[in-house]
């Protein structure tokens, strides 16, 4: 008798556990949802039609328009009095680069040069054109860079020999 009592609560058991198993659900989490965000950037007007891009120097993201054009690099930061929430313009070539200057420039700029694998060329400090003709700036070495950063006086100062940009159009 105390066999078939056993025998009797064993198979409930089972019977429950089976029962149980085939009620359970097995959730797994939802996929992350990715959700972008807007950004509302300040820019100067005469600026209005350049991309404007976060491009990591070094250990820094800067938020840089983008000068990557002939017409683009020629107006450059011409004009502007203020770069309000820019951190500066980036040049960018897909061969060597050209001199720069200030013309119709109106706040002095630091330049910093870099080579086409993103290496550290040269710096220099420049200062609005008030004659003609106008004085140029290029790196030490010549024009075989591919990058150049304008910025107001002292914002590129982190800037050093072994910085390196990280860019791609």
């Amino acid at each position: 008798m105390r066999l078939f009592i056993l025998a009797a609560v064993v198979a409930t058991l089972a019977a429950a556990c089976t029962q149980m198993s085939d009620d359970l659900t097995v959730q797994t989490p939802a996929p992350p949802v990715t959700t972008s965000t807007t950004t509302i950037v300040d820019v100067p007007p005469s600026l209005a039609g350049y991309a404007v891009e976060n491009v990591l120097v070094g250990d820094r993201e800067l938020l840089l328009a983008i000068a990557d054009s002939p017409s683009l690099r020629r107006q450059g930061l011409q004009g502007v009095t203020d770069l309000l929430d820019l951190d500066g313009m980036l040049f960018f070539w897909r061969h060597d680069g050209d001199t720069f200057w200030m013309k119709d420039t109106l706040i002095p700029l630091d330049i910093v040069w870099f080579n086409e694998d993103g290496t550290y060329k040269d710096r220099a400090s420049m200062v609005p054109c008030t004659e003609d003709p106008c004085v140029t700036y290029s790196p030490a070495g010549g024009l075989d860079f591919r990058f150049a950063i304008e910025a107001k006086p002292g914002d590129l100062d982190f800037i050093n020999e072994s910085t390196v940009i990280t860019y791609s159009d």
